[in-house]
């Protein structure tokens, strides 16, 4: 397992996205797969950088862990922060097929990750939010 610990900052996206790619570098995982797991650690990160220490910044922990050994079935990534308490799972689902006007801001991206991920997990633990996400690496999953 790997980790990268950073302040929580947009500027920081960028690491993130390096240290993401050098993983995503050791499998044979499919295009279509690594733009869903981009787009997701994205909109969790981001989250994190504005939301959970607002109006103050502080750390973020993002572990990666490819799972099946040297030939990697799997990705599994953490992503961990001490801002307040959130659990991102119990938003309320978006109402897709309410008119654009009518819709309530914010939820699309939880929903995203939610419905693009394999499997998505929250708890609080030792002062911590972790919302772990994981992802087939194998085309036919995706």
């Amino acid at each position: 397992m790997k980790e990268l610990r950073v302040e929580a900052t947009i500027e920081n996206l960028s690491k993130v996205f390096m240290f993401l790619q050098e993983s995503l570098e050791k499998c044979d995982c499919p295009a279509k797969t690594k733009r869903q797991i981009k787009l997701c650690v994205e909109e969790i990160f981001m989250n994190i950088t504005h939301y959970a220490y607002n109006p103050h910044t502080g750390p973020a922990k993002i572990s990666v862990d490819m799972v099946g050994g040297d030939d990697p079935t799997r990705i599994v990534i953490s992503f961990a922060d001490e801002g307040k308490p959130y659990d991102p799972l119990q938003t309320v689902e978006p109402d897709l097929e309410a008119d654009i006007d009518d819709r309530q801001i914010g939820g699309l991206g939880v929903f995203l990750v939610k419905t693009t991920m394999d499997n998505v997990e929250y708890e609080h633990k030792d002062g911590q939010n972790v919302l772990t996400i994981e992802k087939s690496l194998d085309e036919r999953a995706s």
